[in-house]
């Protein structure tokens, strides 16, 4: 932990995920795998391996590799609605068989996979975008709640500004809340604290960071953008079910320059021999080439305040270093 980090700062969320901090890696298919989780962890926070659709063999080697490198907790993202029914049930074994130490489901409440973790002593998050959805989760058995604000990049469940989602669910909630949606910084993180979250869930900026597994592409598009050069939109749909929005930034496949997203597709990319589809919702990773203009480039409403590829660690150290430093100002004005 480091040195001066107020008590404040750590949460229950911390015990529960066994990190120094509350500022969580968002499980971010094709861009989380253990060398960024690894780096967040090195940081004190708490990362999530992004495991959609991947197949089993890539969820032993990347659990493997968390575990020959560190002794700390981490946690798989799965994504039923988004996966094979057949691989989905290979992926529930593997991390079974794995014991991962916790699971984040997101999109679909299943509670049949919520009670199977459960019963073998996994930790199951789940990440939620309405009030109605938290207290189905919660009901459910889940442990932990992500409130996933509009503001994020990324696939969006809901509709309501964080700010505001946490205001209702707070309330109404017996299980610590994590804020997703946006969250960029230390003062985004106090905020949180304040408005009654235990802790920050952060995607983007981890996008921007030489250990993600994104393309270099991908991270400078997110350091060059603005405030305004994101767009919710549910063009991207392929492997996805069908009117789910995403948030990105603005390219030529986003102002309808490359056809109607719901006529014939054609390949604009390739991944290790599998085809990348216009239109789908594979995001460029380093293994990648193709036309990555066109592809869908995720990123949150907070691009504005990330001004340059950081290291992972480097990056949970500003983060804490600034809440501390706004929390200390805060004492000294009472």
């Amino acid at each position: 932990m480091r040195e001066g980090a107020p008590t404040a700062l750590r949460t229950e969320v911390c015990d529960l995920l066994g990190c120094d901090y509350p500022v969580v890696l968002a499980g971010m298919g094709g861009v989380a795998h253990s060398e960024l989780a690894l780096a967040v962890t090195r940081g004190g926070g708490f990362g999530f391996l992004g495991m959609v659709r991947e197949p089993p063999r890539l969820i032993r080697h990347e659990v493997e590799a968390m575990r020959r490198e560190s002794s700390r907790s981490f946690g798989v993202n799965i994504i039923p609605a988004a996966t094979e029914p057949g691989l989905l049930e290979e992926q529930v074994k593997a991390c079974i068989d794995l014991r991962v130490p916790v699971i984040v489901l997101f999109w679909d409440l299943r509670p049949d996979l919520v009670s199977r973790f459960r019963d073998v002593g996994t930790l199951v998050v789940c990440q939620v975008g309405s009030v109605e959805e938290g207290r189905a989760a919660q009901d459910a058995g889940a442990q932990v709640l992500i409130a996933q604000g509009v503001e994020a990049g990324g696939h969006v469940r809901g509709t309501t500004p964080l700010r505001e989602l946490l205001s209702e669910l707070v309330p109404l909630s017996s299980v610590p809340i994590l804020a997703a949606g946006g969250m960029v910084d230390g003062r985004d993180l106090v905020e949180m604290l304040q408005l009654g979250a235990q802790g920050i869930v952060i995607g983007t900026a981890f996008v921007a960071a030489p250990e993600s597994f994104a393309h270099h592409y991908h991270r400078q598009r997110i350091v060059d953008a603005r405030g305004d050069d994101t767009i919710l939109t549910d063009i991207f749909h392929i492997n996805w079910p069908i009117s789910a929005p995403v948030r990105v930034l603005k390219n030529s496949t986003v102002r309808g320059a490359r056809g109607d997203p719901y006529g014939p597709s054609r390949i604009i990319g390739d991944e290790q021999g599998r085809p990348i589809y216009l239109f789908s919702t594979d995001s460029p990773s380093r293994v990648m080439t193709g036309d990555f203009e066109a592809m869908a480039l995720y990123a949150g409403t907070g691009v504005d305040r990330i001004d340059r590829i950081m290291p992972a660690d480097q990056r949970v150290a500003q983060i804490v270093d600034e809440a501390v430093r706004l929390l200390q100002e805060d004492r000294c004005g009472d």
